[in-house]
């Protein structure tokens, strides 16, 4: 059993351990059953491996790869006329590639290239191509006498994928009918098409029968009915509306019929081959989940794939929904027809991808509902609703952009997106999956569509003369998945037992506490009196008043109340900022307000009482005036050099205060520098070293704490993990992002040289003119190593590509552009969750600064806060906890502490370890979760060796009164023992005088 047959066995469990029945007509259940999957089980990345003998493959069609379009004695088929028209000779197709030809008529030129295309599967490892046959390179006129040119070409495309182990797939007709048969029956659209397609498949059977064991008759008859004789927006252009559309169908599907019975009856004895059809589908999703959307969801399937799949599969006939709403529009079978339709099909081919979905399905056929791109659910529909019949993917990828090259990033992560889903459906919902094509093997002439997207696995230059070949990324991605025979398990994914050191910092961040200044014991100085008889209210006695007292901090009950929660959760750290603006409202110390000053005094004393560290930050920024005093920011800001003077007078008053009871100083909290101008990350980084040393030097001594800046670092990681150029960007991004700050700091004194020399190369090149400042050599003395410890906040992981996709998420001034793995697990707020990527980071920072203790000073995600489980928090705080020990353990990275963000809903909305509900705070499971983890220390097995700890810390309510309350405690057992000292007198003494008296 592989290590995910556990995870496998628990969603069965989940689901009631109910088996695939498989009945006819089933799919409807599809939506409800995977709407109570358990999450985030469910949504994981699944790593497991396919069946044995699993089947591994690319595709081609002949009119987009082949070209040669006159080429042999080659007859014309509609789409050389189609294209053709949309484009007039000597005029270019508006498309990105303005010297790609028209149409498909040279496309990638595979018809010159055959050994060409060959080696690319050669490299890739498949088992079998898929390929279609030119009817018209054939048959030039649709029917006979065939071209001795055509037979020879496929004759030798044949006999090489048998001289390389490669099997076959082999369509008969993907949308190219000769221009002939259009022009002499009308096309699709007459019922002689059906013969004339038995004549041609029978020419095919007898010539390449003995070497092909998987024949497809057609591919995707929804398209070549709909869009070629209802909408006319495909060749061969006709716009017969609806009827002529479900009449061109009909006569597919006879058509169909036809081929496998001449297969069944006269070449499967010889031959032994499988035929099939290519059906296409897209899927969909309720609008809500509701008995109506879902029956709409079903008819939506019905009327695209339906359409065909139930008379093949089911019963010969229509589905009842097209039948109920389409009414004297869709052709009738007779009884007998029904019969010689029915099971006229060995497997299942689905074709699912960029060709039908959010392209060429009629909006009308999604019933007002939702089009989605989940293949495993589609999977998972067939095989209930077609009586579980073994399915072949014949065609499934996405796209990128023309301009892409060969980093095609995009491309990777739907693959793995699309053969994960598969996985899963052959895993966890027992569907027959037994083979799996990627569309295609090249890059070629897109349909409707043109050059202007991608979809090979190999690179076409579509302008040089030779058509230059080349791998992508993803075909590098494909030949290591065929290896593997899918995404085996990795000890790295694993999870791993052991502890911390045993002053491990466990803590808990809130980026502001809750200051409520309202005192909590009634300290009014007035007398008053009960007005018991009459209006029941205090009425305030007129010229007495009782002595004033001090305040103290338990008059805060605002205090009282956070502390209580904090030692519930078990934590030894808290982390907060103090707030600039609250402290000197004026920014300087002409104006201090002494009462906020005095509950923060309160608020860390009250920490330490429990024996919780305070990790108090001076400065984080907000989005209300950047976090700083009106004026300053008013004034320019972090911009103004002046601000550097004003935050070191702040600092000094902050350590003067509370410097006796904070041991744990943040200067700045998480600047994000994606809003930082050079010139202000300048005067902060000055900033930030000036307080450091005025620390060092006047409180370090007496105050014995220790103080550093907290950086943001996400991990960036190479959307290709193949290419140079993506592990430039990510390198770029990752020095822009962190080492803008950190390496003066925690390397040389200056900003990184990555920086200096990109900047240098932009200003150079474009308009812009970014000037990162320089340090005088004092200034370098001053910044670096101004630090104790390297703090940093982690929330998630972001892949970058050099190629340029999507210009929404292109960021120009890096030349980067963002990516997502669809894979991952994501938060509502589409954060990814991508534990891996913590300990990335950690390692990053050592073999950057080397040893230097490290505090993950913040790490969270947001969540559901409609889900009662807060499930999604559960599985991050204890994967990335998890990847944290691995860097302890297997990394040598000196890991300090762990802080999760954040404390409570009420400062940090779905963020919280608390929920904060009608002014109370309740514990989430996550909470709790985090508790156990802090309580065990790490993530001890049975076999994990106990370490002894010195009592250090106390982790109970009862613990702590002995810990925090030693001289009430002394004077209560002094005033014990004297009264029992007293009792012993009394009782002795008294005993005596009984005995004088008798």
């Amino acid at each position: 059993m592989t290590p995910a047959a556990p995870l496998h066995l628990l969603l069965l469990c989940l689901l009631g351990g109910r088996r695939l029945r498989g009945e006819p007509g089933q799919g409807a259940g599809t939506w409800a059953r995977f709407a109570r999957l358990p999450y985030p089980e469910d949504e994981l990345f699944l790593y497991d491996t396919f069946p044995a003998g699993f089947l591994w493959g690319a595709g081609s069609a002949a009119y987009q790869a082949e070209g040669g379009w006159r080429q042999g004695g080659k007859g014309a088929s509609v789409w050389d006329t189609f294209a053709h028209r949309a484009a007039p000779a000597g005029a270019r197709q508006p498309q990105p590639l303005p010297s790609a030809p028209a149409g498909g008529d040279v496309a990638s030129d595979s018809y010159n290239n055959l050994f060409r295309d060959a080696e690319g599967l050669r490299r890739l490892g498949v088992s079998h191509y898929r390929f279609s046959l030119a009817w018209a390179r054939l048959l030039p006129n649709g029917t006979a006498p065939p071209s001795a040119a055509g037979l020879a070409h496929y004759g030798r495309l044949l006999a090489r994928l048998r001289q390389l182990g490669v099997e076959p797939v082999v369509t008969l007709y993907h949308w190219d009918l000769p221009q002939r048969l259009q022009d002499a029956y009308g096309g699709w659209g007459s019922p002689a098409l059906a013969e004339l397609f038995r004549d041609y498949a029978e020419l095919c059977f007898r010539h390449f029968g003995g070497q092909v064991r998987y024949w497809l008759t057609m591919d995707n008859p929804y398209v070549v009915a709909w869009h070629g004789y209802a909408t006319g927006r495909l060749p061969p252009g006709v716009k017969g509306g609806p009827p002529l559309g479900y009449r061109a169908a009909h006569h597919l599907l006879q058509a169909h019929a036809k081929v496998w019975h001449l297969y069944n009856d006269h070449f499967r004895p010889t031959q032994g081959g499988q035929v099939s059809i290519a059906l296409s589908s897209h899927w969909i999703k309720p609008q809500a989940m509701t008995e109506q959307d879902i029956q709409e969801c079903q008819k939506s399937l019905d009327f695209v794939l339906g359409w065909f799949a139930k008379p093949i599969f089911i019963d010969g006939d229509y589905p009842q929904s097209m039948k109920n709403n389409l009414s004297s529009l869709l052709p009738e079978f007779s009884d007998a027809e029904k019969k010689y339709i029915k099971g006229t099909a060995d497997f299942f081919a689905l074709s699912f991808g960029a060709t039908l979905s959010f392209q060429l399905l009629d909006s009308q056929m999604k019933f007002h509902q939702l089009e989605s791109l989940s293949l495993r659910q589609l999977l998972y529909w067939i095989s209930r609703e077609y009586n579980k019949p073994k399915i072949f993917i014949v065609e499934n990828s996405w796209f990128v952009s023309g301009s892409t090259k060969r980093d095609d990033a995009k491309y990777i992560y739907y693959l793995k997106k699309f053969i994960m889903e598969t996985l899963k459906a052959i895993r966890y919902d027992e569907v027959d999956v037994f083979g799996y094509t990627v569309w295609s093997l090249m890059d070629g002439f897109e349909w409707h569509r043109g050059y202007s997207i991608r979809r090979g696995l190999f690179y076409v230059d579509f302008q040089s003369h030779d058509k230059k070949f080349l791998p992508k990324s993803s075909a590098l991605f494909y030949q290591k998945l065929i290896e593997r025979n899918g995404f085996p398990p990795l000890p790295e994914n694993q999870p791993i037992d052991g502890k911390f050191p045993c002053d491990f910092a466990w803590g808990i961040v809130d980026n502001y506490i809750q200051v409520d200044t309202t005192p909590s014991q009634f300290l009014d100085t007035n007398v008053y009196v009960w007005d018991v008889h009459h209006t029941k209210k205090l009425i305030k006695v007129d010229g007495f008043v009782t002595p004033k007292r001090k305040r103290h901090c338990v008059d805060f009950a605002a205090i009282r109340l956070q502390i209580s929660l904090l030692q519930e959760m078990h934590v030894t750290h808290f982390h907060f900022s103090l707030k600039w603006s609250l402290i000197l409202p004026l920014g300087n110390l002409s104006q201090i307000n002494h009462t906020f000053l005095h509950y923060y005094q309160c608020f860390v004393s009250e920490l330490l009482r429990v024996n919780i560290t305070p990790v108090v930050a001076l400065w984080q920024p907000m989005a209300e005036d950047q976090g700083l005093p009106v004026v300053l920011a008013k004034y320019g800001a972090w911009e103004n050099p002046e601000t550097v003077q004003a935050f070191v007078e702040y600092a000094k008053l902050c350590f003067r205060n509370l410097g006796h009871h904070v041991k744990f100083w943040i200067t700045m909290n998480e600047p994000y520098v994606r809003n930082l101008t050079y010139t202000a990350g300048h005067n902060l980084l000055k900033a930030h070293a000036k307080a450091w040393h005025l620390y060092d030097k006047e409180f370090r001594r007496s105050q014995k704490g220790k103080i550093s800046i907290a950086l943001q670092a996400d991990w960036v990681e190479p959307a290709c993990p193949f290419s140079k150029n993506d592990q430039e960007v990510a390198d770029r991004v990752l020095e822009f992002d962190i080492g803008w700050l950190a390496e003066p700091i925690f390397g040389n004194g200056d900003y990184p040289h990555v920086m200096r020399e990109w900047l240098h190369q932009r200003n150079s090149i474009d308009l812009y003119n970014f000037h990162l400042p320089y340090f005088s050599e004092e200034e370098k003395k001053l910044i670096q190593g101004s630090f104790d410890f390297f703090a940093l906040s982690h929330y998630t992981t972001i892949l970058v590509d050099w190629e340029k996709e999507d210009a929404l998420k292109y960021d120009h001034y890096l030349q980067v552009q963002m990516i997502k793995d669809i894979t991952w697990l994501n938060s509502p707020s589409r954060a990814a969750v991508v534990p891996w990527g913590l300990r990335k980071m950690l390692k990053w920072v050592k073999s950057k600064y080397g040893d230097v203790p490290v505090y993950i000073i913040a790490n969270g995600i947001d969540d559901d806060q409609n889900m009662a489980q807060d499930k999604l928090r559960v599985y991050y705080i204890q994967n990335y906890i998890n990847e944290a020990l691995k860097a302890y353990t297997l990394d040598n990275v000196n890991l300090r502490g762990y802080f999760v963000y954040s404390f409570n809903d009420r400062t940090a909305p779905k963020y919280g370890l608390y929920r904060y509900i009608a002014n109370q705070y309740e514990p989430k499971p996550s909470m709790k979760h985090y508790r156990e983890i802090i309580d065990d220390n790490g993530f001890p097995s049975s076999e994990t060796p106990d370490r002894l700890c010195p009592e250090m810390l106390v982790l109970c309510p009862e613990c702590n009164l002995f810990q925090t309350r030693k001289s009430l405690l002394a004077f209560i057992s002094f005033i014990f023992f004297a009264f029992i000292v007293t009792v012993f007198f009394i009782i002795y003494y008294s005993r005596r005088v009984e005995r004088r008296y008798k």
